[in-house]
């Protein structure tokens, strides 16, 4: 049996998001526990697949056992009209023989998500992400207020999780608040993960 890890899984079209699943995998490691970076490749408008099966550059695409034996997982997309984008959606309506076997069931979850206006549906998305996660079992860990981050941000950052405004042309980086709910997400997911483990024995 692999040793425990937590799966940072995202999609990205312009790297906010990457950088998000990034700072969470360090909280992640931070933390004590191996994180697992993956993508999903975006939804091709031909009839057929026409992506690689390896993308050129960042994380490689996930498989569904990633998903299947994970100790934990952090979901990322950025917004699409106040949801997540179309391939996330896409991988996880894939996942429903892990459903039906209740390979997810108990484990700790989190979603994280990036915008281009503050206002562009941040929470929403975030909600939009759970739902699934909710219907396979997982438990879901948000972000609490005892994160002094969450009080004193003036980017992104919300209870349901950390979130970023990349601004209008996606270049605005993440700041240092954004950067320490990202790790705070890392952290109570690996701890969460940890202290399961050790109740399973």
């Amino acid at each position: 049996m692999s040793a425990p890890y937590v799966l940072v899984l995202y999609y990205s079209r312009h790297g906010a998001t990457a950088e998000m699943a990034r700072q969470i995998a360090r909280g992640v490691e931070q933390a004590g526990l191996e994180a697992r970076l993956r993508t999903v490749p975006a939804v091709s408008a031909e009839c057929e697949a026409v992506a690689p099966a390896i993308p050129d550059q960042g994380a490689i695409f996930a498989t569904l056992d990633d998903l299947k034996h994970c100790s934990g997982l952090a979901l990322g997309s950025p917004t699409r009209f106040g949801n997540m984008a179309a391939p996330m959606k896409y991988f996880l309506d894939g996942t429903s023989g892990l459903w039906l076997t209740g390979e997810l069931v108990g484990k700790p979850a989190g979603v994280f998500t990036s915008t281009s206006s503050l206002h562009g549906g941040q929470e929403t998305t975030l909600l939009s992400m759970l739902l699934p996660l909710l219907h396979h079992g997982m438990l879901v860990l948000g972000l609490p207020y005892s994160e002094n981050a969450l009080l004193a941000t003036r980017g992104g950052g919300t209870p349901y999780g950390p979130s970023h405004h990349a601004g209008t042309d996606g270049k605005r980086l993440l700041d240092e608040h954004e950067i320490s709910l990202c790790r705070a997400l890392g952290q109570r997911l690996a701890q969460t993960a940890q202290r399961l483990e050790n109740v399973r024995g």
